[in-house]
């Protein structure tokens, strides 16, 4: 693994753990603060200490710039005038030379003393040093002045140094006096305070991160605690609950948490007892009326067997008892289908087939409803076979139950049924051009015994629990059933189906789009 592969897998998990924890969000930002604070500060003193050391310096070259020029100017004079110009400018330079190594008494400052004269005719100085031509300038118009620079000792070597020159007031033209004061020493002493400070800023930026770490650990502990506990709960471990440590918030918290899911176990542990209740009663009932239905269907078989010896008006009886005793068994089996859902009992009779069939076997069982209510099926399919793995029976039951309500919905108009496939998943879409659906409906669609509007007849003589047990054979098979529509131009439903059951899949093959155009019949 590269360098490169391992910082970009570090960023990722600080992105991720800045992302997910408060802690590390907390300690980040302090961490940062505090730097930007600490770095500042210690800038801050550093430019006052460096500029304590450099005004100090320029002190010292100040009062010794003086004193050399009072001392060059006495040799100079006491020399003679028959002593030649080179002797008397070494004898002044020796003398200062004595003076800047100790030799003069005591020692302010140490120096390399530079004299320069008659336009550097006569020079001496210490390993040839070169004076800056723009401080000689200044230094030739009768001004004392200074320069930092850089001194080349020769062979490679070189330091920084202040250099003072000042004029002379001699019987020799042009006799300038320079003094080179290191500042080796200085820049040793500013390189200490800066690793100084460098270590106790890393050392307060560490404490004020370990502060602040153990400051928030007693703040997110109890946080991830609830948050652990409370995804427990949430996969019905129901007896989860936080330790109550003190009397502080953090125990008043965990108090008040545990009280709130001692609160919802309690009570989701009664829905769950109204639920088995009422599952075991739907089932139960649904088998006891089984009995008395199937009597009941006997007679009414019975009566029509014999209707030509009934009178008209009974004859209209028997035709609505038989009617809705139809209705009356199609109820009863919904409701058994249904608790089945509920219970967690229905399976897959899983088989490999051509989906095409369920889709034709479907419209068989309502093209007399479409016609008695003139309404034309535009059914749209691959010629080739789409074969799936999956419960032909269901998946019948399911674009039976669609093509039902779209016919009880398109108000004469034409319902589309669309089938397509790709490698992963089939999809078939039902569209009405009928009364639509309202924003919001999409899901309600889907509940039992729902209706968008409670005076409408039922052309198909549906249960009201079509729609619902079509969505749980489309879960049953991993797949989904989902509604879209427009109020007054018409819906869609679609149902998308894995050619395996329980397999993924990343996209429907279909697209799941509201009509947006009322129906126009063409002439």
């Amino acid at each position: 693994m590269t360098i490169l592969t391992w910082l970009r897998r570090l960023r990722h998990r600080f992105v991720d753990k800045w992302r997910t924890s408060l802690q590390v969000r907390v300690l980040g930002s302090i961490f940062t603060a505090s730097a930007v604070v600490m770095l500042i500060l210690g800038l801050g003193m550093l430019t006052v200490f460096t500029q304590q050391l450099v005004d100090q310096k320029i002190d010292i070259a100040n009062s010794e710039i003086d004193r050399a020029r009072a001392i060059v100017e006495e040799q100079v004079a006491s020399s003679g005038a028959s002593t030649s110009v080179q002797q008397r400018v070494n004898s002044a330079r020796a003398a200062l030379a004595s003076l800047g190594t100790g030799g003069g008494g005591e020692v302010t400052a140490s120096y390399d003393p530079v004299v320069l004269a008659n336009n550097d005719e006569l020079i001496t100085s210490p390993e040839g040093y070169r004076i800056p031509e723009r401080l000689r300038y200044f230094v030739s118009q009768d001004q004392v002045s200074y320069q930092f620079a850089t001194i080349d000792q020769g062979g490679g070597d070189s330091f920084n140094a202040l250099i003072i020159g000042t004029p002379t007031e001699s019987d020799i033209p042009n006799l300038q006096v320079y003094l080179v004061l290191s500042m080796e020493n200085d820049e040793a002493s500013l390189a200490l305070m800066r690793g100084l400070l460098s270590a106790a800023l890393l050392i307060v930026v560490v404490l004020l991160v370990g502060i602040a770490w153990l400051a928030t650990q007693q703040v997110t502990a109890p946080v991830r605690s609830a948050s652990r506990i409370a995804e427990r709960f949430a996969q019905g471990k129901l007896r989860e609950r936080m330790v109550v440590d003190g009397e502080d918030e953090m125990a008043r918290l965990a108090m008040s948490f545990n009280a709130m899911a001692e609160s919802l176990s309690a009570q989701i542990n009664q829905l769950e007892e109204y639920g088995n209740l009422q599952r075991q009663f739907t089932s139960d009932v649904s088998h006891e009326l089984r009995t008395p239905l199937t009597t009941v269907r006997m007679a009414a078989d019975l009566i029509a067997d014999n209707e030509e010896e009934l009178s008209p008006a009974a004859r209209r009886a028997s035709e609505l008892m038989t009617r809705e005793l139809d209705r009356f068994e199609s109820l009863l089996s919904d409701l058994l289908e249904i608790s089945r859902h509920d219970a967690g009992m229905a399976d897959l009779a899983t088989t490999r087939h051509d989906v095409r069939g369920s889709v034709d076997a479907a419209l068989a069982q309502v093209s007399h409803l479409a016609g008695e209510l003139g309404v034309r099926l535009d059914v749209e399919m691959p010629e080739e076979p789409v074969m799936i793995t999956g419960d032909p029976r269901r998946i019948e039951r399911v674009v039976r139950n669609l093509v039902a309500n779209a016919i009880d919905h398109a108000k004469g108009h034409p319902v589309e049924i669309r089938l397509g496939a790709d490698a992963e998943a089939i999809a078939i879409t039902v569209t009405d051009h009928g009364v639509g659906l309202k924003p919001g409906q999409e899901e309600l669609v889907f509940n039992r015994f729902w209706r968008a509007d409670p005076s409408r007849v039922r052309h198909s003589g549906g249960t009201g629990l079509g729609l619902a047990i079509s969505r749980e054979d489309a879960i049953l098979h991993g797949g989904t059933l989902e509604a879209a529509g427009t109020p007054g131009i018409g819906s869609v439903f679609r149902l998308v189906i894995p050619r395996t059951p329980k397999a993924s899949y990343r996209r429907s093959p279909l697209p799941l789009e509201a009509p947006e155009k009322e129906w126009v019949e063409e002439k």
